[in-house]
């Protein structure tokens, strides 16, 4: 199971993503990324990934085309910050 939600605060709009980050749902966050970037209104899109339990490889190309798109991320396992650390080198950017 995985489960996409928006979080609209004041000085952000958080993608919360949880569940595994598998396909099919690598392409519905891809969609839903794309959404919620829409009308921001000066505000910051965060991928929050700290409920995502796996990452799939084609989660991570997922992560990486977020990443080179502008994507900032929030987690906070020990695993999932290494793996966004190394999209980061490959990509040249921050996670």
């Amino acid at each position: 199971m995985f489960k996409i939600s928006i979080i609209e605060e004041r000085g952000e709009r958080r993608l919360m993503l949880e569940g595994r980050l598998v396909p099919p749902w690598t392409s519905e966050v891809e969609n839903a990324w794309k959404t919620a970037g829409d009308h921001l209104q000066g505000r910051q899109l965060v991928v929050d990934l700290r409920n995502v339990t796996f990452i799939s490889a084609d989660g991570e190309s997922t992560l990486f085309k977020l990443m080179r798109e502008g994507a900032k991320f929030s987690c906070k396992d020990v695993l999932t910050k290494h793996v966004l650390k190394q999209l980061a080198r490959r990509c040249r950017c921050t996670p």
